[in-house]
């Protein structure tokens, strides 16, 4: 069984005999000579990392078009680094090849599109993300590089939250109906922040949630554990005041992930006679706060209440009635549906929407991707996850028996991806720029770690 388990998630797939009959892979260094002679690309690694941090730091307050540019340039100069790159150096993980996998399956769902113009957009878009995970899945591999990209991340973060919180206290008009008129929630402020949407915010926070609390057990010092501290509970204020439902399910997931990550890691550390009590306890905790949350906060009681509501709250009516649409689409083209981006799907899904209920995407990531890709891209996509989780969970493994606090970002970045995609279950803001390029983030944060069967020095971090 575990032979099985090993085979399916790649975890011992030894990548340097691969690289060794790829033909694609052989395109790599064959600019390596202009390379030695090139005093910039000397500088490669710091440079990545330069435009890595342009896009986090800028994401959440320009235009979406101009986050665009800055994707075309990480993906021209990882494209120039490959191409200079010295060949005897192992620069991919089993992650990389799920990750050509699903590029390569999106390629040929633009192929066979019915709607091949709308499509190739979505497919450009999907490249430039992929080769942004690309560069940062190399430039991360550098401990402090990858320690100075998320400090970034969660002190641009900590802006976006205080403004969140100063829209609360001083109000905030609502750019949208984001709530049922009906409702006792009708009249909460809503914030938003600088993007516009507290769905999106919501979305946007959840990593700055996991890797904030991720920062409180690797940074060293009183002050820096205080600021991550503090960031924590702000960050977790602002999303919660989001009052973004499907936002609340990917907190508490990704909470209560990071959490369980914290007691594996802590649990060797245990007496033998408390560890089977650590994981209960774990679990009766949350539970306990979650109930006293529903009790005694009206606004966030009202809230969790309209979930249970089905078709009479407005929200969950649209969402099920967008829902019953996208599920007609994947039956008119299950195996590798219409082509990716919301192009292509604003193009197909008014021959199947309800009346009245016009929508520019599936409102759930697992079903936009079956439309997008049919069969094989859902199946591809969940191999994604499985193989990047299983990588996360071994090299976290492997950091434990270390004593390596860099494994606490590993544990934000598992906590991450599980809070992200319960969100997404019901939403699609992992589809903007500002959410996508963080959830490329982070499962590049579990790529960067990974250590390939000849590397002389696996404790290398």
């Amino acid at each position: 069984m575990n032979s099985t388990w090993a085979k399916f998630t790649l975890s011992n797939l030894q990548l340097y005999r691969w690289r060794g009959t790829s033909y694609l892979y052989r395109l790599v260094g064959l600019l390596d000579s202009w390379r030695q002679s090139s005093l910039l690309l000397q500088w490669s690694d710091p440079i990545g990392a330069m435009i890595v941090a342009l896009v986090f730091g800028l994401a959440p307050f320009v235009s979406n078009a101009l986050v665009g540019i800055l994707l075309m340039a990480s993906a021209g100069f990882w494209v120039l680094l490959t191409l200079s790159d010295d060949i005897g150096k192992p620069k991919v993980s089993p992650i990389h090849l799920l990750v050509f996998l699903y590029w390569s399956v999106a390629t040929i769902a633009t192929a066979l599109s019915p709607v091949k113009g709308a499509a190739s957009s979505g497919l450009v878009k999907l490249t430039l993300y992929l080769l942004f995970f690309a560069l940062m899945a190399r430039v991360l591999r550098s401990g402090p590089l990858r320690s100075w990209i998320i400090t970034l991340f969660l002190h641009i973060s900590l802006i976006v939250s205080i403004y969140g919180l100063r829209q609360w206290f001083f109000g905030a008009e609502a750019l949208a109906t984001w709530v049922d008129p009906t409702s006792a929630a009708a009249k909460l402020t809503r914030v938003y922040s600088y993007l516009g949407n507290p769905n999106l915010l919501a979305g946007y926070l959840i990593p700055a949630v996991a890797l904030s609390l991720a920062a409180v057990f690797v940074w060293q010092g009183l002050l820096p554990k205080a600021l991550a501290l503090t960031m924590v509970v702000v960050n977790s204020v602002s999303l919660v005041l989001t009052f973004s439902r499907g936002g609340w399910i990917g907190f508490v997931v990704c909470i209560f992930v990071f959490l369980i990550l914290l007691v594996y890691w802590y649990s060797v550390q245990l007496p033998p006679k408390l560890r089977p009590w650590a994981m209960p306890a774990l679990l009766s905790s949350c539970a306990g706060v979650m109930l006293l949350a529903v009790m005694f906060v009206p606004a966030i009681r009202d809230r969790i209440a309209s979930i249970f509501v089905g078709r009479e709250d407005s929200s969950n009516n649209f969402r099920m009635n967008v829902w019953s649409a996208v599920v007609d689409m994947i039956r008119h083209r299950p195996i590798i549906g219409i082509g990716p981006g919301n192009n292509a799907f604003n193009k197909i899904y008014p021959l199947f929407q309800r009346p009245k209920y016009t929508a520019l995407s599936a409102y759930s990531i697992f079903l936009e991707t079956a439309v997008e890709m049919g069969l094989i891209g859902i199946l591809c996509f969940l191999w994604l996850l499985m193989v990047t989780i299983n990588q996360g969970m071994q090299q976290l493994s492997r950091l434990r028996n270390l004593a390596n606090r860099q494994g606490f970002w590993l544990m934000g970045a598992i906590a991450t991806m599980s809070g992200m995609l319960a969100h997404g279950l019901v939403d699609t803001v992992w589809y903007r720029p500002q959410v996508q390029t963080l959830w490329w983030l982070v499962v590049a944060i579990i790529a960067s770690f990974y250590v390939n069967p000849k590397n002389s020095d696996p404790s290398k971090v």
